[in-house]
C-alpha cells in the first residue's frame, strides 16, 4: 500500500467515527428520559408492562385477605365495568407487581385490562397520569383466572414511596361471579362503566365502594425493606372501627413507627407490613359455603401468611370470635391449640411468631362472666409462653384500671370490643419493636 493510499483510508476511518459518534450524540439529546413504562402520545409504551433488571429484594407492601362472594354479583360479577382499588403501601419500590384472585368465583375470570398508578391525591379516583402503567400478565394484556384461583402480574418499573397510595385498576368485559372481595376496607375505592382503566382523570368513577375487589396483593422491589411481616388477625385488625381513608388500623401505626425507628438508625430489621385480618375471623371454625366465607385462621394461614412475598415475621391477634361467636361455651384449650398449630406452622418455615394477648369486652352485648373466663384463661397461657415466641400484651395496655374486663373508655369505640383510633394508636405504640428480631423458637 502506498504512503497516499494509507492516508486515504485512515481519512476514511476518522470520518465514519465521526459520523457515527454524531448520530449517538444525536439520539441521547433527543432521548427525553421518559422510562419505558411512561407516556408516549398519552399512551403507555408497549415495554410499560416490563420492569429492567433491578436490585433489591420483593416484599409485601400491601395485602388483604380474600373473604367471600360479593352479594348482588352472583351471575354478572361486574362486566362491563372498571374497578379501581385504592391501596396504601407500607414501604416503597421501584418496581411494582400485584396478585389478583377469583377464589369465590364459579367460573373464571377474565380480564383484558389492567393499570396501576400513583394516586393523584387523598380521597380521589384521579391518578398520577405520568406514573400510569399498563399491567401484563405471563406477557399478555389479557389473562382468564380460574375459579378459585389467583394470579401474579409481571412487574412494572415505578418508583413507590412508602406511605402512597396506589390505584389498581381492573376491567372485566364478560360475566363472571361472585367476585372475590374484602369487605371491610377502611378505604374508599371507586367503579366507572365501562373500560377506564388507563383514565387518570378519575371523572367516570362515579361510584365509590367500601370494598377492595380481586386485588389481595401488592409487592415491591425494595432497597429499603429486606422482608415482610404479615399480621394475621380479625376485626380489631382489620381496623374495622378505624376511621375510613386515614389508614390509623393498628398495623399502619407500627409501620410508621418501625418505619421512623429504622430512618433514626435503630438496630431493627427493615420490613414491609401488610394487613391479613378479617372481621369475624376464627381460629377454629369456618363461615358457610364452598369455599368457606371467613375461612377459619387454621384453614387460611398458609393462603394468607406463609404464601406471602418474603414473609419473615408473623404477628397473630386471634380468638376472640372463638369465645363470642360459639353458641356455646369456648373451649380455651382448644383456642390456644389452634393457635399453637399456626406456631408450628410457622416454625416449620423458619418463621417467628409475636402473638397478643385477647382484649377485654365487657358491656359488649356477647359478654358473660363465664365467656370472661375463657378469655382470662387463653391469655395466660398466652402471658405464660406456652403458645408464642413472643408476646405484646394488648390487654394490659388497653383494659380500664378500674374494670380490668372492659376497654378503657378513650379507646373504646363505643361498642365495648373494637378500639378507637386512640385505641388503634396505643396498640400500635407498645408493640415492642424488638419483638421482630431473630427467627422463631425450635418448639414451644
Amino acid at each position: 500500500m502506498t504512503k497516499r493510499r494509507g492516508y486515504a483510508v485512515l481519512s476514511a476511518l476518522v470520518a465514519l467515527v465521526v459520523v457515527v459518534c454524531a448520530a449517538i450524540y444525536v439520539t441521547v439529546a433527543t432521548d427525553d428520559g421518559t422510562p419505558g413504562g411512561g407516556f408516549a402520545g398519552g399512551r403507555p409504551h408497549h415495554d410499560s408492562s416490563v420492569a429492567p433488571a433491578s436490585t433489591g429484594t420483593w416484599v409485601g407492601a400491601w395485602a388483604t385477605a380474600p373473604t367471600g362472594g360479593e352479594p348482588g354479583t352472583e351471575t354478572q360479577g361486574l362486566a362491563g365495568r372498571s374497578v379501581r382499588n385504592v391501596v396504601h403501601a407500607s414501604t416503597g419500590g421501584t418496581s411494582a407487581r400485584i396478585t389478583l384472585s377469583n377464589l369465590y368465583g364459579q367460573s373464571p375470570l377474565t380480564i383484558t385490562h389492567a393499570s396501576l398508578a400513583l394516586s393523584a391525591g387523598d380521597g380521589t379516583a384521579a391518578a398520577d397520569a405520568e406514573t400510569m402503567r399498563r399491567l401484563t400478565f405471563n406477557g399478555s394484556t389479557s389473562v382468564v383466572i380460574p375459579a378459585g384461583g389467583q394470579v401474579l402480574s409481571d412487574a412494572v418499573r415505578l418508583a413507590i414511596a412508602h406511605g402512597t397510595d396506589v390505584l389498581v385498576t381492573t376491567y372485566s368485559p364478560t360475566p363472571s361471579g361472585p367476585v372475590t372481595y374484602h369487605p371491610h376496607a377502611r378505604q374508599l375505592s371507586y367503579v366507572a362503566q365501562g373500560d377506564r382503566t388507563e383514565d387518570a382523570t378519575g371523572t367516570p368513577y362515579t361510584e365509590q365502594t367500601p370494598y377492595w375487589r380481586y386485588l389481595t396483593a401488592l409487592d415491591v422491589l425494595s432497597n429499603e425493606a429486606t422482608g415482610t411481616v404479615v399480621v394475621f388477625g380479625d376485626s380489631i385488625t382489620d381496623g374495622i372501627t378505624s376511621t375510613v381513608g386515614a389508614n390509623h388500623r393498628w398495623t399502619d401505626v407500627l409501620s410508621g413507627r418501625l418505619r421512623t425507628a429504622v430512618e433514626n438508625g435503630d438496630a431493627l430489621p427493615r420490613y414491609g407490613i401488610v394487613n391479613e385480618g378479617i372481621s369475624g375471623n376464627q381460629v377454629l371454625a369456618d363461615g358457610l359455603g364452598r369455599p368457606a366465607e371467613n375461612q377459619s385462621g387454621l384453614g387460611r394461614f398458609g393462603r394468607d401468611a406463609l404464601s406471602r412475598t418474603d414473609v419473615k415475621v408473623v404477628v397473630i391477634d386471634l380468638g376472640i370470635n372463638d369465645i363470642l361467636r360459639n353458641p356455646k361455651l369456648a373451649d380455651p384449650n382448644r383456642i390456644a391449640d389452634g393457635l399453637r398449630t399456626l406456631v408450628r406452622q410457622a416454625h416449620a418455615r423458619g418463621l417467628k411468631v409475636v402473638g397478643a394477648t385477647l382484649m377485654p369486652f365487657k358491656a359488649h352485648r356477647g359478654w358473660t362472666p363465664a365467656r370472661e373466663a375463657v378469655r382470662q384463661q387463653v391469655n395466660a397461657q398466652i402471658r405464660a409462653g406456652r403458645v408464642y415466641d413472643a408476646v405484646v400484651d394488648f390487654d394490659k395496655s388497653l383494659r380500664d384500671p378500674y374494670d380490668p374486663r372492659r376497654l378503657r373508655p378513650e379507646y373504646d369505640s363505643g361498642d365495648h370490643l373494637h378500639p378507637s383510633d386512640l385505641g388503634f394508636a396505643k396498640m400500635g405504640e407498645v408493640f415492642d419493636l424488638n419483638a421482630l428480631k431473630g427467627a422463631g423458637q425450635a418448639e414451644l
